[in-house]
């Protein structure tokens, strides 16, 4: 699926594939929190890296975040005149880019289910849904991205 977004003063446009477009994972981190800003939580997607166009990048910045005091390798980038976050990329695993699904202009599928992670970091103030429909993790679950799409049948090939 073609993924086109940008930030929210139209200073940087971007465009990827995705075969993994739902948004499905909530994370509860305080990076995603506090860059993010949304709800006390953030969605990322998975895309390839290889197929990222962007128009405007001389208006973004690059922030890495400090994890156990060090730097992480992880590039979260943004806007940097109206602050909005876009992707996160990371060296580590350099063929995928996960955009910010806040930041996605193209109309995205409804997941079958919200997986909330990284709830061990939840402020009190943020209400986690539960019930049908609702998997919560206190950190990270063992299922990737694109291990969820497969099981659910709906990784893009």
């Amino acid at each position: 699926m073609r993924l086109s977004g940008g930030c929210h003063c139209g200073a940087v446009a971007f465009e990827m594939e995705s075969k993994a477009p739902y948004p499905y994972m909530r994370c509860y981190c305080s990076i995603c929190r506090k860059i993010g800003g949304s709800g006390g939580y953030a969605i990322n997607l998975m895309a390839d890296a290889g197929s990222l166009m962007v128009q405007g990048a001389e208006a973004k910045g690059v922030y890495n975040a400090v994890i156990d005091g060090k730097p992480s390798p992880a590039e979260r980038h943004f806007c940097k005149t109206c602050g909005a976050h876009l992707w996160v990329w990371d060296p580590r695993w350099p063929e995928l880019i996960h955009p910010h699904a806040g930041a996605v202009d193209s109309p995205l599928p409804t997941p079958p289910e919200t997986v909330h992670i990284m709830l061990a970091f939840k402020p009190d103030w943020v209400d986690v849904p539960e019930g049908p429909g609702h998997m919560h993790f206190q950190n990270y679950p063992d299922q990737s991205i694109e291990d969820w799409h497969r099981s659910k049948g709906l990784l893009e090939v």
